[in-house]
């Protein structure tokens, strides 16, 4: 028969078979059941089983989705703690990205005003601006992308069905931080499109 994992669904596939019980190692057995019922089917395959044998204990009755939830518990417990400590992560990058960019508007005001008073427009200010938070997102992601790859191993037990290097879900991630980024760099963007001239070129 195919493969079954029984010590978990983290841990490689062990070779299964059928053998007659007479000639079975063990004491256990399994018994799998389909009904639409779900746990109330229970107390009848319970009476079934000790019409053949009182002698019979079934115990550890369970449903096929607690037994999955109960083997994906800790990875899924796991998984959520890397999920609040990612989006604290990802606030505190766009509180960042957010204060640097702003930063330094103030610290350009000057440049901005002779910008604006040269001809510049305030579609030229906003895409300079952004532009900035744009290009230290992305040296921040590229240095990110290079540090998940050389941590992928420590993923490998939280997750199932899924390859610990999924191209389309590191292009997600990396999008979605460029998206953070670019949203924290439009408000002082935006800010330095409403700079006056003429008070910027007295700014000191």
């Amino acid at each position: 028969m195919g493969d079954v994992k029984y010590t978990g669904l983290q841990k490689d596939t062990d070779a299964a078979y059928y053998m007659p019980y007479r000639q079975n190692y063990g004491r256990r057995m399994f018994v799998v059941v389909r009904s639409p019922l779900g746990a109330a089917v229970a107390p009848a395959v319970r009476r079934a089983v000790q019409a053949v044998d009182p002698g019979v204990t079934l115990n550890q009755v369970e449903t096929m989705q607690q037994a999955l939830s109960a083997a994906v518990a800790q990875p899924r417990f796991d998984t959520m703690l890397l999920v609040v400590f990612a989006g604290i992560a990802v606030l505190l990058a766009a509180v960042g990205i957010y204060g640097i960019i702003a930063y330094s508007v103030a610290q350009r005001t000057h440049e901005i005003g002779v910008r604006m008073a040269l001809g510049a427009g305030q579609g030229s200010v906003l895409r300079m601006v952004i532009r900035q938070g744009a290009g230290l997102a992305l040296i921040g992601i590229a240095v990110g992308l290079v540090g998940a790859f050389a941590l992928t191993r420590l993923l490998a037990t939280l997750l199932f069905g899924i390859g610990t290097t999924d191209p389309l879900t590191f292009a997600a991630v990396a999008l979605g931080l460029l998206g953070v980024a670019l949203a924290a760099s439009f408000v002082p963007a935006r800010r330095a499109t409403r700079i006056s001239p003429v008070t910027a070129l007295r700014y000191e």
